[in-house]
């Protein structure tokens, strides 16, 4: 043996094997049986899902495809409003809700109010078209936005769109300020008072 190999069998004469768990061989039956028991106990899982989406399907007060329509809650600057109305705040996102059905609708402009709260987007807009080539049923989902808008918190004002932005088919939505945006203008403000 050379010195080295000595050297190395010296240095390794404490050394302890690893311990090694028990492994279990798995059949492919265990596998298919073990997931059709889980989607058993699933289908049979009569806890109640709680649905964070609280927009209602129920029937809506009507409005007509050309209407022009506006909201804004209480402690919304006249100022801010104005501004909206004539289309001035830079749109930093926009929902689609061309041809699509109310509970499509529904889902896609909450978790796009949630998406836009989540990243700090304050200004959107909102395409539900106009609804005026269902002759028998016009202004479906516009009217249900109108309805929607109302119903989330996060929505602080909104009003019909600037012909030139789609005027009746198209909505500007002002949401809040998220709770950092907040803290960042206080310090800003702040900051000028020193």
């Amino acid at each position: 043996m050379s010195d080295f190999e000595d050297d190395f069998y010296q240095e390794m004469q404490d050394v302890k094997p690893l311990q090694t768990r028990s492994t279990v061989a798995l059949r492919k039956g265990d596998i298919r049986l073990a997931s059709q028991e889980a989607r058993r106990l699933a289908a049979t899982d009569d806890t109640p899902r709680v649905d964070p989406n609280h927009l209602h399907t129920t029937e809506v007060k009507r409005i007509g495809p050309h209407d022009v329509v506006g909201f804004k809650r209480p402690g919304i600057q006249d100022g801010v409003f104005r501004k909206l109305r004539l289309g001035k705040y830079a749109m930093e996102a926009r929902l689609d809700l061309h041809r699509r059905t109310v509970e499509e609708a529904r889902r896609q402009l909450f978790r796009f109010v949630h998406d836009c709260m989540e990243h700090d987007i304050r200004s959107v807009m909102v395409l539900p078209g106009k609804g005026d080539r269902n002759e028998g049923d016009p202004a479906v989902i516009k009217s249900y936005l109108v309805h929607w808008l109302e119903q989330l918190d996060e929505v602080q004002a909104y009003h019909t769109a600037q012909p030139q932005h789609g005027g009746a088919g198209a909505f500007y939505v002002l949401l809040r300020k998220s709770e950092r945006k907040k803290q960042e203008a206080r310090e800003q403000f702040s900051k000028g008072r020193l």
